[in-house]
């Protein structure tokens, strides 16, 4: 393959990424250094709320607007990366809903110092609880799929309390002895570090408690949010798309057959791009059809995720599987980041509320 038609990434912070992601794809850690990258990008404080010396924009719109630039763009670097990014980002958006003064105020003082955070729902059964014990509150219970567990500084926990809905909770995530990253040994999405983290015996007292019972799933915010992983898995569908055109053969390019399906690659990763985009629009407004959009969304980006993978398998062939080339890295990533949790139901239970309405909204067409 000639110079130029080697794959060009000309933002420095996704080349940055792509480079970093290679390492921590071999040695399946956490990528602190590509988490240094995003904090001197400003990218770790600009979505904080403003008391915490975040990003003051014009509105929810312009707000969402950047962060969906924000997260695909660093989907295109790294999925992983993005994976904790976006994590990092809910966070955020909780302690902008729900924290006190004061815990704004801490949280920029920890961001002052490097903090990341993540929010961990996932657990087995019986989930973490919130109990009251002789020497005051404290945790019972594990989170699993715990992302960034053990290299995160925090994580924003669902705990149940006896009575009542569940809580958050902001807890320490960097703790080694309650971290078990041995079950973590997968294809793709291997620097997220997803594994598992022992909550047992964790103190809380009323400062790491954040809002108010059942704020965490108080609709649409806690649906319409699923918005923003599927902008990470929207980045990562750009950069197969872009390196899958960039690594053609001069012989592919010229056969009306391959033309064809770089063809449907572009319609379906564009056409994921418009749905993501909306679903933010929608989610900004917390408007009373943005959970139905956002899970008819999540199927749109999985179905354009799949169809690019196998575009670009066909289109490159065997070079596509071999280790060290950034395509067999973003199929492995993809692969495994578009498998959330209950596609099917959540792609029914969308086109229930279509069938009641057009949920489109604007121009409807019924």
């Amino acid at each position: 393959m000639s110079e130029t038609m080697m794959p060009v990434l000309d933002d420095p912070l996704v080349r940055d990424l792509a480079r970093l992601g290679d390492h921590y794809d071999a040695v399946r850690a956490h990528p602190a250094d590509s988490i240094e990258r995003l904090a001197e990008a400003g990218l770790l404080r600009r979505y904080s709320p403003v008391e915490s010396g975040g990003d003051r924009f014009a509105d929810a719109a312009a707000r969402h607007h950047a962060m969906f630039d924000s997260l695909r763009r660093i989907g295109r670097g790294d999925l992983s990366v993005g994976r904790l990014y976006e994590g990092h980002v809910n966070a955020m958006a909780l302690f902008d809903w729900y924290a006190t003064a004061a815990q704004k105020a801490w949280l920029r003082d920890v961001l002052d110092r490097g903090a990341t955070f993540g929010v961990w729902a996932t657990e087995p059964a019986p989930g973490v609880a919130l109990v009251d014990t002789a020497n005051g509150l404290s945790l019972l219970g594990a989170k699993s799929f715990a992302s960034g567990a053990g290299g995160i500084r925090y994580a924003i926990v669902t705990v149940q309390p006896e009575d009542g809905d569940r809580r958050l909770a902001i807890v320490a995530a960097d703790d080694v002895a309650r971290t078990d990253a041995s079950g973590w040994r997968v294809r793709g999405m291997r620097a997220s570090m997803s594994g598992s983290y022992d909550l047992t015996g964790y103190p809380i007292d009323e400062a790491a408690l954040l809002g108010q019972p059942g704020d965490y799933d108080r609709e649409p915010r806690f649906t319409s949010g699923a918005w923003r992983f599927t902008a990470v898995q929207l980045g990562g569908i750009e950069a197969l798309l872009a390196e899958t055109r960039a690594a053609l053969s001069d012989t592919a390019r010229a056969d009306p057959l391959a033309r064809a399906a770089l063809g449907h690659a572009i319609v379906a990763t564009r056409t994921a791009g418009l749905w993501v985009r909306e679903a933010a629009i929608r989610a900004a407004r917390e408007d009373a059809d943005a959970a139905a959009f956002a899970r008819m969304t999540r199927g749109v980006v999985e179905r354009a995720g799949l169809d690019v993978m196998e575009h670009a398998a066909r289109l490159i062939g065997t070079r596509s599987s071999f280790e060290g080339q950034r395509v067999d890295k973003i199929i492995r990533d993809l692969g495994l980041y578009l498998r959330q949790a209950g596609p099917d139901q959540v792609r029914d239970t969308a086109i229930r509320d279509w069938l009641d309405h057009d949920c489109w909204g604007e121009d409807r067409l019924w």
